[in-house]
């Protein structure tokens, strides 16, 4: 006796997906909700899921640097980019949602805030970034744990220097070592430049996001009891990777 068949339905479990939006708003005698909460929370879950898809991703880049592999690389690098662009766009569709309509259900959100995105904070540890404050908005537990490995790895950013030939570099010397891969290894140059648009995808999307919540609530704390725009807007123009924009001075 063989199962049933695969469909699109039961590969992508789209039941069980659709069943995953759950206004807080729920009026449950006339079953209304606020309008606008399903969108808000349809755009969070598929934020979710590309942050996912990145992490996926930057595992791939990661070994495609330990493996001195330039070709998938830069493949990989300009899929991500791909996605980053596809993560601010959907910063124009969560925009068309008023102040209004936001406080209309954001009192229902309780403690919760995009800062307790643990998977956003692994893709920074991932990236390179190593602050232990990434860790205070989560109880000990799973996701906890995976930032915490994350930031115990190699980052992004040691790979790519090994992949460079800079490995255990900083300061002049690597800055040294970045303009004669500039000069001197066009591949490798091209890699470069891929790792800057990276760095700048994701400050765009700081910017998109700050935007937005300016916008949506103005300079009022945020949900979780954040300061809001403020600490976004702190966040801005802080690079992942600093030295591939200092060497630009020598050119």
């Amino acid at each position: 006796m063989t199962g049933k068949a695969l469909t699109y339905s039961s590969y992508l479990r789209v039941d069980d997906l659709l069943a995953l939006q759950e206004p807080r708003s729920l009026d449950p005698v006339t079953g209304e909700t606020e309008h606008d909460e399903m969108l808000f929370i349809v755009i969070h879950q598929v934020y979710e899921l590309w942050f996912k898809q990145l992490l996926h991703e930057a595992s791939r880049l990661g070994t495609a640097f330990e493996g001195g592999d330039a070709r998938t690389a830069l493949a990989t690098l300009t899929r991500m980019l791909t996605i980053l662009k596809t993560v601010v766009g959907q910063v124009d569709v969560l925009e068309t949602m008023t102040p209004l309509s936001f406080a209309g259900f954001r009192g229902r959100l309780d403690s919760a805030s995009g800062f307790q995105s643990a998977q956003f904070r692994e893709l920074e540890a991932v990236l390179g970034r190593r602050d232990p404050a990434m860790l205070s908005p989560h109880p000990p537990g799973p996701a906890r744990d995976r930032i915490e490995a994350a930031m115990g790895r190699p980052g992004l950013w040691a790979q790519f220097l090994g992949f460079a030939g800079l490995a255990g570099l900083d300061g002049e010397a690597l800055l040294d070592g970045l303009e004669r891969v500039y000069r001197e290894d066009a591949l490798r140059a091209l890699v470069c430049e891929r790792m800057v648009d990276l760095d700048e995808g994701f400050q765009e999307w700081r910017y998109r996001h700050v935007k937005m919540v300016e916008r949506t609530i103005g300079g009022q704390m945020g949900t979780g009891g954040s300061s809001g725009a403020a600490y976004l807007r702190s966040t801005l123009l802080r690079p992942m990777f600093p030295a591939l924009w200092q060497v630009r001075d020598r050119f």
